[in-house]
């Protein structure tokens, strides 16, 4: 159903799956005590790996979730084929929408890689899975993902929706969000589904 993999300007993204991803350099990049480990993690509500076999367990859940159509998640690799982060499309078939995440290693931060990966499963979302709305959300506080994501907004011609209260617990913290979405409307008045 979903591609195994897309292509952006300068990234590849390949299904997250353990036969695809080194669980070992996987955690490298995302390993407590790792340089940059704790800003990465500071928005999300996942903490670094403490073991291979806990950065292994997403690999599988992964591909479970894509074998039953719950989520088209994928690794995302630079131009020389290194490992920067991952991303997802997390489809609500019942709802007609997705909602959009991602998570890069600090040192691939300021690249546009967030936007690249944001716009590929955007496509993804409103081309190929025909569906009707793409929400994509940043924690209150989190300037960055703030900044990429109103790129990508505004290019596809998305909306700001506003707050979400209590929206995600991160650590010992509820965080808000703040939450914007594209709809298939907006998106084909950017003339970006041809």
């Amino acid at each position: 159903m979903f591609p195994e993999s897309l292509e952006t300007d300068a990234l590849v993204l390949e299904q997250f799956r353990e036969e695809r991803v080194d669980v070992f350099e996987l955690y490298d990049r995302f390993a407590e005590g790792s340089e940059g480990t704790e800003d990465v993690f500071e928005y999300v509500p996942q903490e670094p790996y403490t073991s291979v076999k806990a950065a292994r367990d997403p690999l599988i859940e992964a591909e479970r979730s894509w074998d039953e159509a719950e989520a088209a998640q994928y690794a995302v690799y630079t131009a020389d084929d290194t490992l920067a982060g991952y991303t997802g499309l997390f489809p609500e078939w019942d709802r007609r929408m997705a909602r959009i995440g991602f998570l890069l290693g600090k040192q691939y931060w300021g690249n546009g890689y967030a936007g690249e990966c944001a716009t590929a499963l955007i496509d993804l979302a409103l081309d190929r899975l025909d569906l009707e709305v793409v929400a994509i959300d940043h924690a209150a506080g989190n300037e960055r993902s703030k900044r990429a994501i109103e790129k990508v907004i505004d290019v596809r011609g998305g909306q700001y929706d506003g707050v979400l209260r209590n929206w995600l617990p991160i650590g010992d913290e509820v965080a808000d969000h703040h939450r914007y979405t594209i709809t298939r409307e907006q998106y084909q008045r950017t003339g970006r589904d041809e």
